[in-house]
């Protein structure tokens, strides 16, 4: 395929730095990217190889070309996430507004704070499953409840930007930052 003028030369270094991070090809990334610019950056339909064919992605929703699998479903919900995340700061940038300032925000309608008010102004609300988690990078928090329970973790460096949530049977959810993958268990548990 054939690169065309329509990517800056910035992007195609985000575009290969994501492909590399994530083990998938260049193409497959601006695949993606081209797709989540056609869903306003909250959803993709497109068909490459790297995801089995035919593929759909939404917050909360993931679908490949290989139905039975569940880790190159896991692989597209964070790569997607990430990638939403800068189609949404790109459009801001572009429309002359400092990353900076940007605040992303998925808080659910009708939803309450659950979480304890001394963490400050998530940057994230989210859901997956029965799990829901609030990220909080002023603080350098995660808050994660589970039923009635509610854990406080320590992002130390990380600005988590993303979240995807492990295949297996215990249900954990794995972020993505910076640095690429963030294990819930990696990070120290806080008492607050």
């Amino acid at each position: 395929m054939k690169l065309t003028a329509t990517m800056p030369l910035h992007e195609e270094g985000f575009i290969s730095r994501v492909s590399i991070r994530h083990s998938v090809s260049p193409n497959a990334v601006r695949t993606i990217l081209r797709a989540l610019r056609s869903g306003g950056g909250t959803m993709a339909q497109f068909s490459h190889p790297d995801f089995g064919g035919m593929s759909q992605w939404s917050s909360g929703m993931t679908m490949v070309g290989d139905m039975f699998n569940n880790s190159l479903k896991s692989k597209l919900d964070v790569i997607c996430t990430e990638l939403a995340l800068y189609v949404t700061q790109s459009a801001s940038t572009d429309q002359g507004r400092d990353r900076e300032d940007m605040e992303v925000s998925y808080r659910s309608k009708g939803g309450s704070d659950w979480w304890p008010a001394n963490l400050g102004s998530p940057s994230a609300v989210g859901a997956q499953n029965d799990l829901e988690y609030a990220v909080f990078p002023n603080t350098r928090r995660l808050a994660i409840k589970d039923g009635a329970r509610i854990d406080i973790y320590d992002t130390g460096e990380h600005q988590i930007f993303g979240v995807g949530q492990s295949q297996s049977e215990d249900r954990s959810l794995i972020f993505t930052s910076q640095d690429g993958l963030v294990r819930v268990g990696d990070l120290p548990k806080v008492r607050e």
